[in-house]
């Protein structure tokens, strides 16, 4: 029977795109051990350095090793720095049986996961060179895995379709962040954990050493997932037409060519402008986040559980924005989904920092419940953000830059992370400013951000339309 005009022209218009779903999960576990593994990390390690310096110099006083803990832990934000990018090249130029992104994956996990239950043994028997060496063996081979394991989305999903997949893998990572936190609440909240017991550390070994466990093993379990599920080189056979047909329907202000040909002129100023809007939007992120627990114990006076929901309430918007984000994307578009979100978050933050001043929260001893509603829509309207700005950089990238563009990426928000806490710790020296300027200082940056990025020039040549329902996840098994 001959197809009627419209079933055609829809046909023609969308490619006959879908997204593998089953596939986008399984590349998800990856995520899933990466944010599981950094949840522990920076959950556990601080307070371990925190004894172990002061066991070392026999310090009293907590707050005067701090500033060793903070140069520790901020090595990773800047080996990611220098490393991701090198680790994405490496991958873009390797050809292996088993991919090109495999090797790396396995081998930054399992050296990984190897290595990181010795780190709370060292700390056990108060071996501060020990712990030191560990950590920047873990972070190494994390810097590894990284790279390779988060392009492996963007290498088997055609263009149109990546928004969609990066909010599911982004969901896959808050379950693996979510799941180490509630493995850590539990062993907080075990007998065999005493915190105001100076030699906790000491004690009961398993207190400390469980949580590294698991989380090594999951690694482990994630990367054997990949492996056996996920054969780079037969997928990558099997999706050339897919990708090609992608390739129509890509956002960017110029046709990015294939090989190793520079970006067009067009091209290499619309990657600027997301990097440094990016760059922007996680010094507002990451400088709040740094300062959260302080502000609402040292300034709203209350304690530090109630920061605990407010990060829970966050991580729900945040869930449902990475659920709807590649909808909202394939109606509107990447740039103009990013914008409403980048605009939620500047109104939180706004409203935050004026209702902060206008109802004097200092010293209130209470957490004001108007601050669930506002981080509810920031945590949403970043979710959006971030669903999409993955993919509108590795939109630039030819087949063949993937890992490299992946590299760029995270070298924008890693250079955040490492400047935004001496940014905002050393605006707050300053006479009269105070934990009040914490919110003021995420509204500045955020604002600069959505500025930046109304700059981002795409184009949306053809609409594009996901595969729904039965159509949507009969894609067939690798």
């Amino acid at each position: 029977m001959k197809k009627s005009s419209s079933a055609t022209e829809k046909e023609a218009a969308y490619g006959g795109l879908k997204l593998n779903y089953k596939r986008t999960f399984i590349i998800g576990f990856a995520f899933f051990g990466i944010l599981l593994l950094w949840q522990v990390y920076d959950s556990w390690c601080p307070t371990m350095l925190t004894k172990l310096f002061q066991s070392t110099f026999n310090i009293e006083d907590s707050s005067e090793v701090q500033y060793l803990v903070g140069i520790v832990m901020a090595l990773d934000n800047l080996a990611a720095l220098i490393m991701l990018p090198i680790f994405g090249y490496l991958s873009d130029k390797t050809k292996t049986k088993i991919g090109k992104r495999m090797p790396y994956i396995l081998l930054g996990t399992f050296v990984s996961a190897i290595a990181f239950p010795f780190i709370p043994i060292c700390v056990h028997y108060n071996n501060l060179a020990g712990t030191l060496v560990l950590m920047g063996i873990v972070v190494f081979f994390m810097m590894m895995y990284r790279n390779p394991a988060v392009a492996l989305m963007p290498d088997m999903t055609p263009k149109p379709l990546r928004s969609k997949a990066n909010g599911i893998i982004n969901i896959m990572g808050y379950l693996g962040g979510a799941f180490a936190t509630v493995t850590g609440i539990v062993f907080v909240l075990s007998s065999y954990y005493n915190y105001d017991n100076p030699n906790w550390m000491t004690g009961n070994i398993w207190t400390i050493e469980l949580p590294f466990l698991i989380a090594s093993v999951l690694m482990i379990v994630s990367a054997l997932v990949l492996f056996f599920k996920i054969k780079e080189n037969k997928i990558e056979e099997e999706m050339k037409d897919e990708m090609a047909r992608g390739e129509l329907y890509s956002e960017t202000a110029d046709k990015v060519e294939e090989g190793e040909k520079p970006l067009s002129k067009k091209n290499r100023i619309m990657l600027w402008t997301i990097l440094v809007a990016e760059f922007l939007w996680f010094m507002a992120d990451n400088g709040i986040s740094t300062f959260m627990v302080t502000y609402t114990t040292e300034f709203l006076a209350t304690g530090s559980n109630k920061q605990m929901i407010s990060t829970i309430v966050m991580g729900v918007g945040s869930v449902l924005g990475f659920a709807l984000a590649g909808y909202f994307a394939m109606k509107i578009g990447r740039k103009w989904t990013m914008s409403i979100g980048l605009g939620l978050s500047t109104l939180a933050l706004g409203l935050w920092a004026i209702l902060s001043i206008a109802l004097n929260w200092n010293q209130c001893g209470y957490y004001p419940v108007i601050l669930y509603i506002l981080f509810f829509f920031k945590g949403f309207g970043m979710s959006l953000v971030h669903a999409n700005s993955y993919p509108m950089v590795v939109e630039l990238a030819s087949g063949s830059k993937v890992g490299r563009f992946t590299g760029y990426y995270y070298a924008s928000s890693m250079f955040a992370q490492t400047v935004t806490p001496i940014a905002l710790g050393s605006l707050m020296l300053i006479p009269g400013i105070d934990w009040e300027f914490v919110p003021i200082y995420g509204s500045i940056c955020i604002v600069l951000s959505f500025i930046v990025f109304l700059f981002v020039k795409s184009s949306r040549a053809k609409p594009t339309k996901e595969k729904v329902g039965l159509e949507g996840i009969g894609a067939a098994e690798e």
